[in-house]
């Protein structure tokens, strides 16, 4: 209970501090905090699902929301780019028009059927950044899989590497609360040996977690088909999905590697853009920034918050990237974030 009451605390201050960095930005202050860009992350685009248990929920927006996105960017004077435009659009005049850059990650099969649309509508280019490992159904998903595990369940009880979790679910906030000790016993210890048991876990009562791969993230057919619509742009995006910085430097290089030559496969063209799993910390560091950089992708973007500026280029292999969230799905809240308000408040 005390981790729900923490997550509503959480979202109400976030929300608060939506409206407010929208008030300012209408009012023009903290102009300087918008730069001169922004590159959006999303994951998922398709309709609302109902249910009460949505542990992934803030990866998903509507597609009525993305079209609002972009008709509000498009009212404060926004030009939409290519995320291999972004250094040349940093070398313009200070004066230029500000822009905004799509992304997605992972490689969703409604990213397709749901946001292609949307995007076509307004003439906006985006890129997907493709994970090998999802994309051949070589691997899967922990926090799908630890999803649909915990919903069907009434009491998880899961050996990891890090720690037996042995927890009541049969409500929606123990299945809230199960779900965060799956996520903080993954990264404890060894990511892949925890997927495995993860995985193992899920066949054992008959949920099948490559199926739930299959059925939500496009294959290489599906991936090359797609590539020849000109708006989209293809990205790396590791190979397992894993933290990058808990691997070897031997296995970083080949995550990066990898999953290059799969887009390279694809589109016949190696890809220079990459994508960081998870974005933060635990993946997006120097240490790998210098290996992106080594492996040949002129920009590696994270999810770190923050608007893009001339002195971004300084890091190109560390760009920040403004999520789209789930749980504020208001346009208003996509023209504040896009102000750099919020960015700035919270470093302040």
């Amino acid at each position: 209970m005390a981790g729900q009451l923490k997550q509503r605390i959480k979202r109400a201050v976030i929300t608060a501090g939506l409206e407010v960095s929208f008030c300012l930005s209408r009012l023009g202050l903290f102009k300087a905090a918008r730069g001169r860009g922004v590159i959006f992350t999303l994951h998922h685009v398709r309709p609302a699902e109902a249910g009460p248990f949505q542990p992934n929920r803030h990866l998903e927006i509507t597609p009525e929301f993305l079209d609002a996105a972009i008709v509000g960017l498009k009212r404060d004077g926004y030009r939409f780019l290519r995320l291999d435009d972004v250094p040349a659009a940093l070398q313009e005049p200070a004066a230029s028009t500000p822009f905004a850059v799509f992304t997605l990650d992972d490689g969703f099969r409604n990213n397709a059927q749901h946001a292609l649309p949307v995007f076509e509508r307004h003439g906006v280019p985006f890129t997907i950044f493709v994970c090998k490992g999802l994309s051949e159904r070589s691997h899967t998903m922990w926090w799908d899989t630890a999803a649909m595990l915990i919903a069907r369940q009434k009491r998880l009880t899961l050996c990891l590497p890090a720690e037996r979790i042995d927890v009541d679910c049969s409500t929606v906030k123990t299945k809230a609360a199960a779900f965060d000790a799956v996520a903080k016993a993954i990264f404890s210890s060894n990511e892949a040996k925890a997927v495995a048991l993860l995985d193992a876990t899920a066949q054992a009562i008959g949920l099948n977690p490559h199926a739930l791969v299959a059925e939500t993230v496009m294959d290489g057919e599906e991936l090359r088909a797609l590539a020849q619509h000109p708006l989209v742009s293809y990205g790396a995006h590791t190979v397992s999905h894993r933290a990058l910085e808990a691997l070897t430097d031997t296995e970083i290089l080949a995550e990066l590697n990898d999953s290059a030559e799969y887009v390279a496969e694809i589109t016949g063209i190696r890809p220079v853009t990459f994508a960081y799993p998870y974005g933060d910390a635990r993946s997006a560091t120097p240490r790998t920034a210098g290996y992106a950089e080594w492996a040949g992708f002129r920009l590696a973007v994270t999810t770190r918050p923050g608007t893009l500026t001339e002195a971004s280029l300084d890091a190109p292999q560390l760009l920040p990237r403004i999520s789209l969230n789930g749980f504020y799905q208001k346009a208003r809240y996509v023209q504040a974030l896009a102000s750099g308000i919020p960015s700035r408040l919270g470093r302040g």
